[in-house]
C-alpha cells in the first residue's frame, strides 16, 4: 500500500469499529484509539468483556454493531491469527477499510478482505500513520 493510499484511507475514514479495544489506560489498544477519537474519529469498541470505553458503548463483535452505524474502517487489536474471523465479520458489515495493528499480519486474512474489495493495511500503527500525516508540527 502506497503512502498516498494510507493518507486516503485516513482522509475518507469518519468512523473506525476498534476490534480487541482495551478498557485499560496506557495499553496501545486504548491510546491509539483514544488518540483517534480526538482527532476527529468515532471509535466504536468491539470486546466481547466490556460495557463503555472512551464514552462509547460497546458491541461484543462486529456484526453486533446496528447498520445505522456505517463502519469505514474495521482496525484490529488481536492476535495475527485472530484476524481472520474479524475479516469476514468486515465484508458482512459492509466496511470498506481494514487496518490491522502493528504487529499484526494474517497474509490469508488480508487477501481475503482484498477480493472482497476491501482495503488492507497490515502491520502499521494508525495513530502513527495520522500523526506522519497531519502532525500538529505540519501546520
Amino acid at each position: 500500500m502506497s503512502p498516498d493510499q494510507v493518507k486516503q484511507i485516513l482522509l475518507d475514514t469518519k468512523t473506525i469499529a476498534v476490534v480487541g479495544i482495551s478498557s485499560r489506560p496506557n495499553r496501545p489498544a486504548h491510546d491509539v484509539p483514544k488518540y483517534l477519537q480526538e482527532h476527529g474519529y468515532r471509535i466504536i469498541p468491539v470486546n466481547p468483556n466490556g460495557t463503555e470505553i472512551l464514552g462509547e458503548k460497546v458491541y461484543a463483535r462486529l456484526t453486533a454493531i446496528p447498520k445505522e452505524i456505517p463502519i469505514d474502517t474495521v482496525q484490529i487489536f488481536l492476535r495475527s491469527e485472530e484476524a481472520p474471523p474479524v475479516v469476514e465479520d468486515a465484508i458482512k458489515i459492509g466496511a470498506k477499510v481494514v487496518w490491522m495493528q502493528e504487529g499484526v499480519h494474517n497474509d490469508a486474512a488480508a487477501k481475503r478482505a482484498a477480493e472482497a474489495g476491501l482495503q488492507v493495511v497490515q502491520d502499521r500503527c494508525m495513530r502513527a500513520a495520522h500523526r506522519f500525516f497531519f502532525a500538529e508540527a505540519k501546520k
